[in-house]
């Protein structure tokens, strides 16, 4: 990791400042919504892995965040836009406990991926927005992935778990500042087996392999979302590089706290299994490091 003023050389958290979040943030962010939660027994226990949910809304962060280590025991670490870590004591506070800062327009703006790489190397569990952006799909399917997590995944060999969350987007719907706290809002989540990306296991990291395995990511996420929607997905994720808006229903959510067989992940025995969307998208280039919402994985 290239050195800044305060920024650590290698990775490095403090355990302590991790157990504070927890005891100062997790009661607040458990206030602010209700949570239905299913496949813990798919989030491995240890070794570094990459979480992959879709992107709704700005109050994505603090649901998986809760999701993650509340509930699959593992503390999330984000990728976060670089401007927070110049924020006095928070800065500080998010190197203690191991986020990492994604520089934009700048040439080592696929930094991010390298330090993601310690990060996995040291057995943290890694938060990577595949879309890079809340969905831009009328219906808010998950749209056309960028290659970071599937370079990522493909790179180090951690195992990318795929995770498909509705319900944030009420709390906060993206493109306005007009917070929905009451009445509380249920977000439904739940993590799918790790994506089998054995077919791209030793293959040269170029454009086509990324696109392909990017593509059974977001396939997997969708299928997800789904069967927690109860609705077909689009035959074909929605390239906003590549094409114009579609029509699509956008129904209500609802539900009630607790892990619920409702969300349990496809294939389970309480999830109906949603086919993925039909074929792989094609002419979306690869992406450099994305940061979009202050919390951000895409690349």
């Amino acid at each position: 990791m290239s050195e800044r003023a305060g920024q650590p050389t290698s990775y490095s958290y403090s355990p302590g400042w991790r157990q504070f979040t927890r005891i100062i943030l997790h009661p607040l962010l458990r206030l602010l919504m209700r949570y239905r939660w299913a496949g813990k027994e798919n989030v491995p226990e240890a070794g570094g892995i990459i979480l992959a949910p879709n992107h709704l809304s700005y109050a994505d962060w603090p649901a998986i965040a809760v999701f993650s280590d509340s509930y699959a025991r593992r503390y999330p670490v984000f990728m976060i836009k670089s401007p927070v870590f110049e924020v006095k004591f928070i800065g500080a506070l998010l190197y203690k406990v191991g986020q990492l800062p994604v520089y934009r327009g700048r040439g080592d703006a696929g930094l991010v991926l390298k330090q993601a790489e310690q990060a996995l190397a040291a057995g943290a569990c890694v938060i990577v927005y595949p879309e890079g952006t809340a969905s831009r799909d009328p219906g808010l399917w998950p749209m056309v992935g960028k290659t970071g997590a599937a370079r990522l995944a493909l790179t180090t060999g951690a195992p990318v778990i795929p995770i498909a969350q509705w319900g944030a987007q009420d709390v906060l719907p993206y493109g306005t500042k007009k917070v929905h706290l009451f009445p509380r809002k249920t977000v439904r989540m739940a993590a799918g087996p790790p994506v089998d990306l054995s077919a791209y296991a030793g293959q040269r990291l170029g454009a086509s392999t990324l696109r392909a395995a990017t593509a059974d990511i977001m396939a997997d996420i969708t299928t997800l979302l789904a069967a927690i929607r109860q609705e077909t997905p689009p035959a074909v994720p929605w390239d906003p590089a590549a094409a114009g808006p579609r029509p699509s229903p956008l129904p209500p959510s609802s539900g009630r706290t607790g892990e619920d067989p409702a969300v349990a992940p496809a294939g389970s025995p309480a999830g109906k299994p949603a086919g993925k969307p039909a074929g792989k998208p094609a002419g979306h280039a690869d992406g450099e490091a994305q940061a979009d919402s202050p919390a951000s994985g895409g690349a």
